[in-house]
């Protein structure tokens, strides 16, 4: 008589949790950001230009810009750091801290730079122009980056809309660029805000058209 061994075949696929790295909720960061894009960019753009139709101090919109900058960045470095402690592969550990540190000191290096710039040239009016265009490029490399990385294709096409539009808009001038970046902007973080909800639901495995 001859025995036989039934041996299961072991599970090659990931647990449903190690894929939670590249599932973190960005919604939060996308209204922060586009938020300074409609106050910032939008009260620039009403306010400058030889006929600006809304008188506003001159600091006003690079004030409201940075503010919305700043919320922004928290909210991207503390999705970046809380995507590294869902992951159990130390790999994703590892390049979760380092993009939530790339947030830091990409705009640590765009204010010298454009500071740098200004000091040099001697033309402080610069600063204007290169911080709008300048922060929309580099998040929209940072968002290159963490997509690519996190296998989000919203997040990456995204970034890759964002870093081109701003750059893009140093093309039109003042105070065109600033409804440029405005409009492209404003409208596709409002776009991505929509599309990041269904796409955590069709993760999670709720579907889209479900009421609670």
């Amino acid at each position: 008589m001859s025995l036989t061994t039934t041996v299961t075949p072991a599970t090659t696929g990931r647990p449903a949790a190690a894929r939670l790295a590249g599932d973190v909720d960005n919604r939060a960061t996308y209204i922060s950001f586009g938020l300074a894009y409609v106050f910032g960019h939008g009260s620039a753009a009403l306010s400058k230009g030889d006929t600006p139709l809304l008188d506003l101090p001159g600091w006003l919109p690079m004030a409201l810009l940075g503010a919305g900058l700043a919320v922004g960045t928290i909210q991207a470095t503390v999705a970046a750091l809380r995507a590294q402690r869902t992951s159990t592969e130390p790999d994703d550990v590892l390049s979760g801290k380092l993009l939530g540190a790339a947030w830091i000191t990409a705009f640590a290096a765009l204010f010298l730079a454009i500071t740098g710039l200004a000091s040099t040239l001697d033309m402080p009016d610069v600063q204007s122009l290169l911080w709008p265009t300048g922060s929309g490029f580099v998040v929209g490399l940072l968002y290159v980056a963490e997509g690519a990385q996190r296998r989000n294709l919203l997040h990456y096409g995204l970034g890759t809309w964002l870093a081109l539009t701003s750059t893009a808009a140093l093309l039109v001038g003042s105070p065109g660029l600033y409804w440029v970046l405005t409009l492209a902007g404003g409208s596709a973080y409002a776009i991505a805000a929509i599309l990041e909800r269904r796409r955590l639901n069709s993760l999670s495995g709720h579907p889209q058209n479900s009421r609670h």
